[in-house]
């Protein structure tokens, strides 16, 4: 009961995912995800060891189709996985297990991976694809994020008892160097996505205060002074 997309961004080189489910913490449940490597999602039933195994096989230089067919014969309960791959590249890769819950469903294009299960129908993943092309000039991570939203908006998951709202979402962010890290994540909200939308816009302020404190810490103000300046702008934080 997930959806999830891993894109990539042609311009920058950075990888990332926007993941969301009624499960709880899902960024510490799916996603690997390395700068200059690629990312990976594991999910529907999840295998743990499949990230690990996936994002070693990207940064050894498998492409990401390779990758997957390797993950898939280490996993003798494959058919209850939904595994999705995205090179540093962007070529991507994706399966859905004939034992995963309906809908379910994956499709990959051009700089993308889109996957999902105990979804309202295909047009949920359609609706993730199409926000994600749709977007092309934004940066990474607010395409991840509309997509995510589209996902939402266009039904998200239903389960035999009707409608699953999001309980949690993550959104990761990696490029060639630790500036462009991103790695933002709701465990536990009775709207997910919503909420993540909501932190992401409290903390883009704080995107060049920490890198400030990492590359030139004397310059750098005490946080009480930043959060002082940020209420000044009313971008209270």
């Amino acid at each position: 009961m997930t959806f999830t997309i891993l894109g990539h961004c042609e311009r920058t080189g950075q990888v990332g995912i926007g993941v969301a489910t009624y499960s709880l913490v899902v960024g510490s449940l799916c996603p690997a995800i390395e700068g200059g490597a690629g990312v990976i999602s594991s999910q529907a039933f999840v295998n743990f060891e499949l990230r690990t195994l996936g994002l070693n096989l990207l940064k050894q230089g498998h492409p990401a189709a390779q990758a997957l067919e390797l993950m898939k014969a280490a996993d003798p309960q494959v058919e209850f996985r939904q595994l999705m791959v995205l090179d540093a590249r962007g070529r991507g890769a994706g399966f859905t297990g004939s034992r995963t819950r309906p809908w379910t469903g994956h499709k990959t294009g051009l700089g993308y991976v889109v996957a999902g299960n105990v979804l309202a129908g295909e047009k949920v993943v359609d609706a993730i694809a199409q926000a994600f092309l749709s977007s092309a000039s934004a940066d990474l991570d607010e395409r991840l994020l509309r997509a995510i939203e589209a996902g939402r908006d266009a039904g998200g998951q239903v389960g035999s008892q009707g409608h699953l709202p999001e309980r949690s979402a993550a959104l990761m962010v990696r490029g060639r160097s630790a500036k462009e890290e991103l790695d933002l994540r709701v465990d536990s909200h009775p709207e997910a996505v919503k909420q993540l939308r909501a932190i992401r816009e409290e903390w883009a302020p704080y995107r060049t205060f920490h890198w400030l404190r990492h590359v030139d810490p004397g310059k750098a103000p005490p946080q009480e002074a930043f959060v002082a300046e940020l209420n000044a702008k009313g971008k209270s934080p």
